[in-house]
């Protein structure tokens, strides 16, 4: 018996970022040579009204900030209508089989103060069992 995290491989590529309205946060690049699809994970840990959170992926041929261009499609955006609404609340983007190799999240805010928590990666390689990430400190499974 196999568990889930024996189909994936999971990474934390992003830091928390303190409340803004004007947040530009790029995660961690990650070479995607070996995987098939990547989902980013991130937590909106505090939100003001009116307040706009998203998350994208950008993507470039080179390992580098330079380059990096938008990948259409893959922006998640949420507005806050109240104060705390969006507090626990995540983000999610997805890409498979991107066209360019090296990929990274990046996480925005807009028009009022936005807080985010980590950014998570959910990998899927080609090959299994995937191995875990070096920012995994611990894991266990279990089959009962």
């Amino acid at each position: 018996m196999h568990g889930i995290t024996d189909n994936l491989e999971i990474r934390v590529v992003g830091a928390p970022v303190a409340n803004g309205s004007g947040i530009n946060n790029a995660s961690a690049i990650i070479d995607m040579a070996g995987y098939e699809s990547v989902a980013f994970v991130a937590t909106i840990t505090d939100s003001a009204a009116t307040g706009v959170a998203t998350l994208a992926i950008q993507s470039s041929d080179t390992d580098g900030a330079a380059g990096m261009e938008a990948v259409e499609d893959t922006t998640a955006t949420v507005t806050s209508a109240a104060d705390d609404d969006l507090n626990s609340r995540a983000l999610l983007s997805e890409i498979r089989k991107p066209g360019k190799r090296f990929v990274r999240a990046v996480r925005t805010s807009a028009t009022a103060n936005i807080a985010y928590g980590s950014v998570i990666a959910i990998l899927t390689p080609h090959r299994r069992p995937a191995e875990k990430g070096a920012t995994v400190a611990g894991a266990a499974f279990v089959s009962g």
